[in-house]
Order: C-alpha cells, then structure tokens, then sequence
C-alpha cells in the first residue's frame, strides 16, 4: 500500500513538472522541455538560437514598477508570451501586427510556484500608448511588444520583466517538424488558412493527427464558440504539443524544432535567464495554478469582453502577492 501510495504522489509530481511546460508556451516547451535532457551540440545550438533570438523590449531600464532588474536565478519574476496574429500571408515587416494570445505568468523562487493567465484577445482596457479604450489584442499593432506590456502592467498593477513573442510560423512549423498532433476536435470546423484563404482547412469531430496549418485553424476559430473557450483551446494544443514532443518522434526532429522556434521568435531573456527556468520544474514541491479574467459580452462600436472589475481586482491582487510586492501600491496612480 505504501508503495501505491508513494507512486501516485511521484505520479502527481510529474504531472505537475508537466503542466508547468505546457501553460508556458512552445519556447519554455524546447529549450527546458527538451533541451534539459540533452548535452553537447543539442545544446549549443539551443543556446546559438536564443542568442539570435535576443531583443529588448523598448524600454531602458526594464519595468517602471521595479527600482532594480530582477534576477531569475534567485528573484520573483514575470514573463508575458505573446503570440502574434502575423505569418504566411500576413507576414509584412512593415505592420507589428495584433497579438492574437497572451500568457502572463509570475514565478515565485521561495515557494517555487507558478500562476499563469490568460487574457482574451477582445478583452476592453486602456491602452496607454494611444491613450485609448480598445480590444488589448491592438495593444501591439500599435506600439509592438512594448504596447503590449505596458497595456498590461496598467491593467494589472504588477511589472512585466520579460517577454517571449511568436508568430504563426513558429506554430505550424514545431508541429510540423513532431509530425503533426493528436487533438479531439469537439465539431466540424471550416477556417482559413496562415494564407488567409477562406475555407481552405475543414475539420471534422472527433480525434485525429492535425497538421501545422490545421492546428493552427483549430486554435484560431471562433465560429462557434467564446473567446474563453478559444484559450482554452489553445491551452488543449500546448498539452498535445508537449504529449508529442516528449516521444521519441521529437528525438529525430530535436534541430527542426530549435530552428521552428529560433526563424521566428523574440524575446529579452538569454540563455542562462532561461536555463535557470529549469530549477522550477526540477523541484520536488512546485505548485501551478492557472488564472482567468471573468467578463461578458460588451457591444460599442464592436464586440468586446468586458473585464468583471471585481473580479480583476481579485486576479491583481493574486499576482502581486504572488510577485511579493505590496498590494497597496498601484501603476494607476500615475495615469
């Protein structure tokens, strides 16, 4: 009995190690995921990667809500994922293009725990850089991955230290490159594909091998349901991702996958900020919980997710405990 016991506790653990990768997103997915169990030339080029990767963020000196930047390694921190809705035919160096999902996540070194939230696309906020009430998807259209964290940090009272950005390429491409992955479509879809050719992908219920082109449809379509329920998806497609890539399928494709990621990614952390990630999903006590805004249909002069204010005010108060700074202060203030 002790034994069975002692199984299901380690079995919970690694489900725990598990999640923690996959609400953290495809790059967190390949270069701790993945990259932790290999040594040598696997890892050269993930750091090789990351290195090409590397772009601050706009601003000089991190977070205005912080009087000095955080060190991962033994600091609480903050790190925003943000997908873009650019690739394929959208691909145009002259537009930013609208982040179609954001994934806020705060790590708290001490209790070695993670919160993770996501934030509707048509979510109604202020938009600083604009000065404006708008969908917090055109936060980045306007001003880029900075538009997006500011947006942020004034809607949730807490600093943003990093961030990590994707566009579709970098989804169809890792999918591809695991040789597709398995997902239970809950009925018959007809979307666009990253061409934005209408009709061009159509799926049927039940569960089936979904390509690049076709996940990335699955994860997008809205034609039925809420913009809950598209997180939701798209949380359901990161599960699949890490259920693929951690088979043996992902061992012949391991370079595929960094170059998927590194053709098509940015961010502002470095390779040793990254690895040092790896020290929540190695302890024995890590603790994820994962977050969302509660809201309802808002109609102006289009359709919008009217944040529930009472409830994001719970929400603000959770992550910023969870940062341990004091919950009295606030970024409003300044506006």
């Amino acid at each position: 009995m002790h034994q069975n016991n002692e199984y299901s506790r380690l079995k919970k653990r690694k489900q725990k190690k598990r999640r923690l990768i996959i609400y953290i997103a495809i790059p967190i997915l390949i270069f701790i995921g993945l990259g932790a169990t290999y040594v040598g030339a696997v890892l050269n080029k993930a750091e090789n990667v990351v290195s090409s990767s590397y772009e601050d963020d706009g601003r000089e000196q991190g977070s205005e809500l912080r009087e000095e930047i955080p060190d991962p390694t033994k600091d609480n921190i903050s790190i925003l994922f943000v997908g873009i809705d650019q690739g394929g035919a959208r691909q145009d160096p002259n537009t930013k293009g609208l982040s179609d999902a954001l994934i806020l996540a705060t790590f708290n070194k001490q209790d070695h725990s993670v919160k993770m939230l996501s934030i509707p696309r048509d979510s109604y906020v202020y938009v600083p850089s604009e000065d404006t009430f708008t969908k917090i998807t055109h936060a980045h259209a306007y001003d880029g991955v900075k538009g997006s964290i500011d947006t942020i940090e004034h809607l949730l009272d807490i600093p943003i230290d990093y961030y990590v950005r994707l566009n579709f390429d970098a989804f169809i491409d890792v999918i591809d490159a695991l040789n597709g992955v398995k997902v239970d479509v809950p009925y018959e879809v007809y979307e666009m594909d990253s061409n934005d050719v209408e009709g061009a992908i159509h799926l049927v219920p039940g569960e089936q091998l979904l390509s690049g082109e076709e996940a990335l449809a699955f994860a997008r379509t809205r034609r039925k349901d809420s913009d809950l329920e598209r997180v939701k998806r798209q949380q359901q497609l990161m599960s699949a991702i890490l259920d693929r890539a951690i088979s043996m399928n992902a061992v012949v494709n391991i370079t595929t996958l960094f170059d998927a990621v590194g053709d098509n990614m940015t961010t502002n952390l470095n390779w040793n900020e990254i690895k040092s990630l790896s020290s929540y999903a190695l302890s024995g006590d890590l603790t994820i919980e994962n977050l969302s805004l509660e809201g309802y249909d808002k109609w102006e002069d289009a359709y919008y997710f009217g944040l529930d204010e009472e409830h994001l005010e719970e929400v603000k108060d959770t992550l910023r405990t969870h940062l341990d700074l004091d919950v009295s202060s606030s970024i409003n203030d300044t506006y």
